[in-house]
């Protein structure tokens, strides 16, 4: 029995993990189709969740039972006790056939955002200008660890008595300016007053995995624990309470780095701004590759069943019954029966 199904603009990259021959995990498979999952690397340095589909066994398989009518899953069909390809799928083979009129092409697409995703830059609301971690009486001699050079910021790490004066008049903007030019400092050396000042913090954050590579790290990494280290020596003369979260973190602020979003979050009057979708494009970061977009495909799929007569007139029956006119083929695109054979 052969079966010729004619298909175009079938789609050839999968936007989800996990797979379909599983149960679904409680929460649903995982989306990876947002540009920050695009972009991440595996172990190997391989863009992993740029997933590559093409026609298999199982694509077959699906599209054999979706035309007798069943809809399930395919592994829910495999698992049912009347299976009807229990004993026919080893004699099952197929042929994909790429229509050379219409070539593969790639398609910028948009995708929405399925998981509530947020925008890491971005915020919603008023500005609350005048929380008290910016009005108190201590707020400068705070925020004004971030005005600190190098050489300056070691020493007041290494000195407990060290003053901090400033008079820059800071609010939830230019703290966050602030922090966004520190974090685009070059590593620095950990030699000298630095190493002396990273052997401070590690004894008073040791549960903090510093990331020192080549003996180099980067300067905010610095600037975001002394922030800590300020608003513990300040506790002890003012009540720094409204300054800390209510695990006693400083918002959006680790003694890493910061968080843009989270740190707005805490002084605006709006939630986080949610990203309602983004492009379908992955641009490597090096190597010279070209941009990676949507593939689809045109083509014919031609299914092979060397199975006896009784059973192929048995299964065109069920076809003609369930009166299938078009499916997808893998994903989307457009697919149909153009021709059945015994």
């Amino acid at each position: 029995m052969r079966i010729t199904i004619q298909y175009e603009a079938s789609w050839r990259n999968s936007f989800l993990g996990g797979s379909n021959n599983e149960p679904l995990p409680k929460g649903g498979r995982e989306f990876l189709g947002s540009m920050t999952a695009l972009g991440k690397k595996d172990t190997q340095g391989n863009y992993a969740n740029f997933i590559k589909r093409d026609i298999s066994h199982d694509t077959v398989m699906g599209v054999l039972n979706r035309l007798i009518g069943d809809q399930r899953k395919l592994y829910q069909s495999r698992q049912s006790a009347n299976y009807f390809f229990a004993d026919l799928e080893q004699h099952i083979t197929f042929r994909d056939q790429q229509d050379r009129s219409k070539p593969i092409n790639s398609e910028m697409i948009y995708i929405r955002n399925m998981t509530g995703n947020t925008d890491q830059n971005a915020f919603t609301g008023m500005i609350k200008a005048n929380d008290p971690v910016f009005s108190e009486s201590y707020s400068n001699a705070f925020w004004g660890v971030l005005t600190l050079d190098i050489e300056s910021l070691c020493q007041f790490v290494n000195d407990i008595d060290y003053q901090i004066s400033s008079n820059v008049q800071f609010d939830p903007i230019s703290v966050l300016q602030q922090l966004e030019n520190l974090n685009g400092l070059k590593v620095i050396d950990v030699t000298g007053s630095v190493e002396l000042a990273m052997d401070t913090l590690r004894k008073t954050f040791p549960e903090v995995a510093y990331k020192i590579t080549n003996e180099k790290i980067k300067p905010i990494e610095l600037y975001c624990s002394a922030l800590y280290i300020q608003i513990t020596r300040l506790g002890q003369n003012h009540d720094v309470s409204k300054a800390l979260t209510k695990s006693g973190g400083i918002s959006g602020i680790s003694k890493r780095g910061f968080t843009p979003k989270d740190f707005m979050n805490a002084y605006t009057t709006g939630d986080k701004k949610p990203i309602w979708g983004n492009p379908y494009m992955l641009k490597p970061k090096f190597g010279g590759q070209d941009t990676l977009l949507l593939t689809k495909a045109n083509g014919t799929l031609d299914i092979q069943l060397d199975i006896p007569e009784e059973k192929a007139e048995q299964l065109k029956d069920m076809i003609d019954t369930a009166g299938v006119s078009s499916f997808y083929l893998g994903k989307k695109g457009l697919a149909y029966v153009d021709s059945l054979r015994i």
